[in-house]
């Protein structure tokens, strides 16, 4: 069951775990050849798939830095959202958003989410070393950007209550095979954003299993 940023808006059963899908144009889904391709739609199905019902909701921002989040953790706040993804960083880092602010930024929106009894996954930055039109010469450089954006992501989500996903595996996936990025040879292809949610359905899993004990218990 869905509510999307496609229009989609069936009927939702109110025992529904609400979805939130907050972050960048990865978490919009840009560069996948179908809506069923994008993460928001392919969590969905394995939550399904675990049993689950989930109203989903994606207010995601193509373009969106961290400093974006906070405006859109505001929009989300009368789905009293279960679960939220958050997946942000690739443009905090193409904009030389300095880490510390963006962290500043990432810390807020966590907090705001948590405080509302909402469980987070945060997808941290992406490694940009890999993106194909990244000279050889300057990927150390750019790899050691991302990490220094990752550790502080990782402390603002550890701090407050968020887990993060590991993608360790995703970033090497993308550094060895241009098929998974799209035409832009920026954004995920389908086949890039079915490897990613591979990654995260474990976690997201988790999460929603450990949150459905909870309000059984």
């Amino acid at each position: 069951m869905e509510r999307a940023a496609d229009g989609v808006e069936p009927s939702v059963a109110r025992s529904a775990l609400r979805l939130l899908v907050l972050g960048d144009s990865i978490a919009f889904g840009t560069g996948a050849s179908r809506a069923g391709d994008t993460l928001g739609r392919r969590l969905m199905a394995a939550l399904t798939d675990d049993g689950v019902d989930v109203d989903l909701h994606v207010l995601a921002v193509p373009g969106a830095v961290s400093a974006d989040l906070p405006r859109q953790v505001r929009a989300a706040e009368p789905l009293a959202a279960d679960l939220a993804l958050v997946v942000i960083g690739a443009n905090d880092l193409t904009r030389l958003v300095p880490p510390e602010q963006a962290a500043a930024s990432l810390d807020a929106a966590l907090r705001a989410l948590r405080a509302a009894g909402t469980d987070v996954v945060l997808v941290p930055a992406p490694d940009m070393s890999g993106v194909p039109f990244v000279p050889p010469a300057f990927r150390p450089l750019v790899q050691a950007a991302c990490a220094q954006l990752q550790r502080r992501q990782a402390a603002v989500a550890t701090a407050t209550g968020a887990t993060v996903a590991a993608v360790a595996d995703v970033n090497r996936a993308f550094g060895a095979d241009p098929s998974l990025f799209a035409a832009d040879r920026f954004h995920p292809s389908s086949a890039g954003y079915a490897r990613i949610a591979a990654a995260l359905i474990p976690t997201v899993l988790a999460v929603a299993r450990a949150r459905r004990d909870d309000a059984a218990a």
